[in-house]
């Protein structure tokens, strides 16, 4: 009971605790997931205008009303061509040492999503008019306008952005001109655009695509399918050609356990059957299954795979391909 009647002992244990707890519950989940998302090929940083207009973004609470996340839902089809992923965010930076804002996803859709709102509005005239008063372009809307950041001039002077707006929306007599905050917020909006995936492909159906990939000679003398044209085909739109993948998006095959695995069961299931099991991925559809891949080019796959960028994992023969396939077919159907 001493411990407890001791306030400075209380007080300092509570404390300690505390940094404990912040230690493994905030700190190295925050650096894991740095370590282990990268951006998207493709994708740029914000301008100084931009990173202005997103500080604005959040002063003016347009976060309150409109997210930044696309989710695997039908409903959300509409706001951008694919579903999010951790990669998409990877290229944000805490606005300083005090404030991390780094990525807006927003409370809820009490207005659009915005997460490629520089896609669908790329013109900055409208966003203009829009900012002014909403209800000029969106009759519908319960957007609050934001007037305030412009202003009415009688005389324009020449690098003044003049926002063209109705007669009967103006309350005094003058042309609108555009703040410098106006048009940093606006150049906020018009950065917000999904990268694309590479080769333009989406996260499900892109693995299908037939695209035309550069193959260098592989050396193999023995029979069969030849392995890297095969994997170009099929993995190498998420894989990549070094077998790196995309941090945040699609997993490295380089150096994986999974592949080097001595026992081939598990690599053969993903090929065939897709995976998800991992939330810092996208999922993986059933390559092998829906591309109707016989076992010797399942088999040149896995052994491309297993003997490239510095992968050194023993052969797999279509024999053992082949026991694996009707050891599924075998299985029950649902």
């Amino acid at each position: 009971m001493e411990f407890f009647d001791n306030h400075k002992k209380l007080f300092s244990a509570a404390f300690l605790l505390f940094l404990v707890l912040t230690l493994f519950v905030a700190i190295m989940p925050a650096i894991n997931n740095d370590r282990n998302n990268a951006p998207l090929p493709g994708q740029e940083m914000l301008t100084d205008d931009a990173v202005k207009g997103k500080a604005l973004f959040i002063s003016n609470g347009c976060v309150a009303c409109h997210t930044q996340q696309v989710r695997n839902v039908d409903m959300d089809k509409m706001w951008g061509k694919r579903p999010s992923l951790a990669a998409d965010y990877a290229i944000n930076r805490r606005t300083d040492v005090w404030r991390n804002t780094a990525t807006l996803m927003g409370t809820e859709r009490t207005g659009p999503d915005l997460t490629s709102v520089g896609t669908r509005q790329p013109s900055k005239e409208w966003n203009l008019v829009h900012l002014f008063n909403p209800r000029i372009v969106v009759k519908e809307s319960i957007m609050p306008a934001y007037s305030w950041l412009f202003e009415i001039k009688k005389d324009p002077g020449k690098e003044d952005v003049v926002v063209s707006i109705p007669k009967q929306y103006m309350q005094v007599e003058g042309t609108v001109v555009a703040t410098k905050e106006a048009l940093q917020l606006i150049a906020y909006l018009q950065s917000l655009k999904q990268t694309e995936l590479p080769n333009g492909s989406q996260p499900v159906s892109f693995l299908y695509k037939k695209e035309a990939a550069a193959v260098q000679e592989s050396g193999k003398t023995d029979a069969g399918p030849d392995g890297a044209p095969l994997y170009a085909t099929h993995c190498q739109a998420c894989h990549q050609a070094n077998g790196e993948g995309l941090k945040g998006a699609f997993p490295a095959l380089k150096g994986s356990p999974i592949v080097m695995d001595d026992n081939p069961q598990m690599m053969f299931d993903i090929i065939m059957k897709g995976y998800d099991a991992r939330e810092e991925f996208g999922v993986m559809p059933a390559v092998g299954m829906n591309a109707g891949l016989k076992p010797e080019e399942v088999a040149a796959i896995m052994n491309h795979e297993r003997s490239s960028w510095g992968n050194n994992a023993r052969k797999v023969t279509t024999q053992e391909v082949q026991k694996l396939m009707d050891a599924i077919k075998q299985l029950p159907t649902q």
